[in-house]
Parts: structure tokens; sequence; C-alpha cells
């Protein structure tokens, strides 16, 4: 048994990369990869046994804000030796200094190891799927006003995470959802599993059913899912109601001093890898 190489993450490991993902069961595509590496091509890592792939973890960071984990995988005959902890290791060395708070929305399994770092539980959020099957809207339509959608970004996200949303919006499956009063917006992306809709941000939650409704509504016959904030003001009850069914929780945890909670402003997140 060789000893564990621990590495940057290049573009051209996706392929393996995505053998560890469908091991796992997640939903992410090749483009979310390598949106992840050219966020920050210097903070995401590789674990190399005998010149093979058995492990990845990812950094994102937002200006000197805050960071995210994210994509934690460790090849299913790999495990229970110690990788995952190296991993998250190299990703807190890399970003010591760099950031105030570090952030991770973790599994139940991986709940204990982040604990041992000194991850603190902050909130949860709920993975809903759906099949969609909606009913007609009259379109509404609004041109996106892009440094409004951005600045609420930051308002909600309480971090400036502009680069990551202009490549969401070019990566956008559907047309983006932007309110005419600049209230709140929605995204979608594919998936390998099923579509994805995320981040969904408003400032008035009265408006939250509408922007979902509106995001649906073009994915028409499509496996869709979404990842629902605890900490906004909006029933989980307006996803139940469209025909989707919780399948798991994710436990959001965060590392570091001066924390902001994420903000009632967020129905959905932008992913598990990204916050």
């Amino acid at each position: 048994m060789q000893q564990i190489e621990i590495r940057l993450l290049f573009e051209s490991d996706i392929p393996s990369a995505m053998r560890l993902k469908e091991a796992a069961g997640w939903n992410q595509t090749e483009a979310d990869w390598r949106r992840l590496i050219k966020l920050e091509p210097n903070g995401c890592f590789a674990a190399i046994e005998n010149d093979q792939l058995v492990g990845t973890t990812t950094t994102t960071t937002y200006e000197d804000d805050l960071a995210w984990i994210g994509m934690v995988l460790v090849d299913p005959q790999h495990r229970r030796r110690g990788i995952a902890t190296r991993l998250i290791e190299t990703a807190l060395a890399y970003l010591d200094g760099k950031v105030a708070v570090v952030k991770l929305d973790a599994t139940a399994e991986g709940e204990p190891v982040y604990e041992k770092f000194g991850f603190k539980t902050e909130s949860l959020v709920e993975r809903w799927r759906g099949t969609v099957k909606t009913r007609s809207l009259e379109r509404q339509d609004a041109a996106i006003d892009l440094q409004k959608l951005l600045a609420l970004d930051r308002r909600a996200f309480s971090a400036d995470r502009s680069r990551l949303i202009k490549s969401l919006l070019d990566d956008s499956r559907i047309a983006p959802v932007w309110l005419r009063d600049g209230s709140g917006y929605a995204l979608a992306r594919a998936g390998t599993k099923a579509a994805y809709i995320g981040p969904v941000v408003t400032t008035d939650v009265t408006q939250a059913e509408d922007l979902l409704d509106r995001m649906l509504v073009q994915l028409d016959g499509s496996a869709v899912y979404i990842d629902f904030s605890n900490e906004c003001g909006v029933s989980s009850s307006v996803l139940a109601d469209r025909g989707f069914v919780k399948e798991r929780d994710l436990i959001r945890m965060s590392l570091g001093s001066r924390n902001v909670k994420t903000s009632p402003l967020v129905i959905a997140i932008a992913g598990p890898e990204i916050g």
C-alpha cells in the first residue's frame, strides 16, 4: 500500500472525480467541477494513490469574508484511512489567513469529521426532490439588472460571490427569473440526476412561490432537486404542495469568528459545494 499524496486537483482529473461523485450518488456535473477549479485553482485538492484519484475536496473563497469547503469525496474502497481528514486539513491550511469564516454543508456521516476540526452546527438545509408537473403561467419576464442582482445576492449571502453568480448565469439550464421590482431572483442548472434549482433569493417572502413557479414552469416533466434553507421565512409546504418529497437534511456548519448565519432572504442555496 503506497502513501497517499495530496496535490492540486486539475481539469484532467475531472473524469476520475466524476467516478467518485457517482459512487456517492451526488448530482454534480463536469461543468460544476470545472467551475470550482476555475474559481479557486490553487484551492482544490486531490488525494492520489498509485497514480489513481481516490479523494477530492474543493474550496471557494468569497473575497476575504468567507470560504466554502465542498466535494469532500473518498473512493469507497479507500475509506476509513484518514484520507478525508488529510484533505480537510489541506483545505483549511490553504484558507488559513485568507478568510474570517469557513463554512460547509455536511451529510450526517460527515458531521463528526468536521466537528473534530471545530466546526459548529449553524442550521439545516433540506434536500427536496420532485418531478415537475406545473400549471401554465402568464409569462412576466423581466430583463435582469446584473448589478442589482449581485447587490441583492451580497446582501443575502453576507459576502461577495459575484464571480460565482456570473458563472451560474452563464451555465443556467433555463432562463433565470428576476422579479420586476428587483426583490428576488432564481437560477437553475443541469445535474446528472436532476435539474438543480438554486440559488433562490428574495427580500419579500410572499414572492417565494412566484419565483419557484416561474422556475418550475420551465422544467415541466423534469426531475428537480432544491436545497431549502430552514432559516428562510417560508414553509417547506410550498414544496410539498408541488409534489416534492424531502430526501434528507444537510447540516450547515461554520468555523471561525464573526460568523453571520444564513440570511432568511435565502430560500434555496446555490449548492452544498458552494453555499
